[in-house]
């Protein structure tokens, strides 16, 4: 890493805390990854153990930059109030997260002015400040993997909601899931039809054979099979019906679409493409849909765009 200790050009931290990993970097005030260090997520071990880890990542990488690192910008798992720092709720991938201060715990532990998000909001105002929609002042945006989030950009915060749940997009009707059950309880939600376990789901319902997950489907539509190939297909076009409707209530500059599931490829995307415009008002046809392009930076330049805020 160059020295930039006495640079005068002062650096921010940014965490990714997820389920599985957490990664830290150092990044510059134009949005260039200086450092990065990643470790294992000890979800099971409790929140502590996860702060723990997120803490011990940033000590070692300002440790190269003594004196330059002004504040710190956190991108995590769960529904978070970005004004208290706090985490309001939280799957059981991570225990006892929920009700965890981030913000509070980070800044003692290391001793920065200390801004958090939720994990989706972080990747949307990454892209929108230095990827695929550099350049909008609305983006919205939308992952598409495990499950089905989304986040609306505005200028250079995002549109959080009265609960802080804003962009649960995944939890909308879609007319594609019919009365499949969705994670949530509910039934006929867009997560049910569109995310990659859902995708791999319907797989086994119309053909009886077991597949062990979405990489396997598209494998096999790779190789041919019918039934693989309509259901990345049916898998874009729930998406793009979903976004379409976004695009009506919502009215923004651009459309960014990333996680798992995009790497379906073109089939996918073309069913997408296709489905946007189909459901969007005629003056709104012409609203661009980008593919993500900052891949595991993202949610790191968006933490870190926050922290310049406050640094």
């Amino acid at each position: 890493m160059p020295d930039l200790s006495t640079s005068g050009a002062g650096l921010v931290a940014a965490l990714d805390i997820g389920g599985t990993k957490t990664t830290a970097a150092l990044v510059t005030a134009g949005g260039a990854v200086v450092g990065r260090l990643t470790a294992p997520t000890p979800g099971r071990s409790g929140a502590a153990a996860v702060l723990d880890t997120a803490a011990d990542l940033v000590e070692k990488l300002r440790a190269d930059a003594p004196g330059a690192v002004r504040a710190l910008g956190v991108g995590s798992a769960g529904v978070i109030d970005s004004g208290s720092g706090l985490v309001l709720s939280a799957t059981d991938v991570l225990t006892g997260w929920t009700g965890t201060d981030l913000r509070g715990d980070l800044r003692r532990r290391l001793g920065v002015p200390v801004t958090v998000v939720n994990d989706v909001h972080a990747h949307a105002l990454g892209e929108a400040r230095h990827g695929a929609a550099a350049g909008y002042d609305t983006v919205l945006y939308v992952a598409v993997g495990t499950g089905v989030g989304a986040s609306f950009v505005l200028g250079d915060s995002v549109l959080a909601g009265a609960h802080s749940a804003a962009g649960h997009a995944g939890h909308q009707p879609s007319p594609y899931a019919g009365t499949l059950a969705c994670t949530c309880g509910g039934r006929g939600h867009l997560e049910a039809i569109a995310a990659g376990p859902a995708l791999a789901a319907e797989y086994v319902r119309r053909t009886g054979r077991p597949v062990a997950d979405l990489r396997a489907v598209a494998a096999l539509a790779e190789g041919g099979d019918e039934t693989a190939r309509e259901i990345v297909r049916l898998g874009g076009a729930a998406v793009g019906s979903a976004v379409g409707g976004l695009v009506n209530v919502l009215d923004p500059a651009a459309v960014v679409v990333g996680g798992g599931v995009t790497g379906l490829g073109e089939p996918w995307w073309r069913a997408l493409r296709d489905g946007v415009p189909a459901e969007t008002l005629p003056g709104l046809a012409g609203v661009p849909v980008f593919a993500s392009t900052l891949g595991p930076d993202a949610p790191l330049l968006g933490a870190a765009s926050l922290a310049w805020k406050v640094s």
